[in-house]
């Protein structure tokens, strides 16, 4: 399965030359939360991937579930919302051995996730701890330059937004955006009040993840 799973993100990453279909899933996880936000936001990132890095995005995202072997087919999984977070062992091993093997997990605290993320994390990766990643680290310095880390997309609690990484062995497996919103900010024109400034600095740092993600 890792063999398999390393072939593919091989492929995927060549993709930026080559005319192949990439396809982004969020993750469907239990305990009561709204895992399922954000419903516009990842297809507007593809489109705006394909535009800007000549990438060949499935603009029609999928779910997965945290346990499901489908995981492996995506080098890009999504997780937002509100509320509680519930990860069976059966999942936990899922997401290590997901991550190990070169997937990428993006955690995007869209208001109120922090305290139940942060604890089903440490479950799957019991030896590590989330760590604030420096501006001038590369995920942050793609095709889109943030000096000063993650654009502040939501008001939330008024706090800086924060950019806190999963390091296994040197590789960053886990991005978590904190007091930031994203995946609000790649959401359809109109449903937020957000400026185009803002909707175009979220877009951006999507696009950075993106990329970092493919070729890391």
């Amino acid at each position: 399965m890792k063999n398999i799973f390393l072939i593919a993100v091989l492929i995927l990453v060549s993709s930026f030359k080559a005319d192949f279909n990439i396809k982004l899933a969020k993750l469907k996880y239990s305990g009561g939360g709204d895992w399922y936000g954000n419903r516009t936001a990842l297809p507007n990132l593809a489109k705006f991937c394909n535009q800007n890095l000549k990438t060949n995005i499935n603009p029609q995202d999928e779910v997965v579930e945290a346990g499901s072997i489908e995981i492996f087919n995506y080098p890009y999984v999504y997780m937002t919302g509100h509320g509680n977070v519930v990860f069976n062992n059966k999942e936990v091993a899922n997401i290590r051995k997901y991550l190990l093997g070169g997937g990428f997990l993006h955690i995007d605290d869209n208001y109120g996730l922090d305290k139940y993320v942060r604890p089903e994390m440490k479950k799957v990766f019991p030896e590590l701890d989330f760590v604030e990643l420096p501006f001038n680290h590369e995920i942050y310095n793609q095709k889109y330059k943030f000096a000063k880390g993650l654009p502040k997309i939501h008001e939330h609690d008024g706090k800086p937004a924060q950019g806190f990484g999963l390091i296994y062995k040197g590789r960053l497996v886990c991005f978590y955006d904190y007091e930031c919103d994203l995946g609000n900010g790649w959401e359809d024109e109109g449903i937020y009040d957000d400026s185009q400034e803002t909707r175009q600095n979220a877009l951006r740092m999507g696009a950075n993840i993106i990329q970092y993600a493919f070729s890391n």
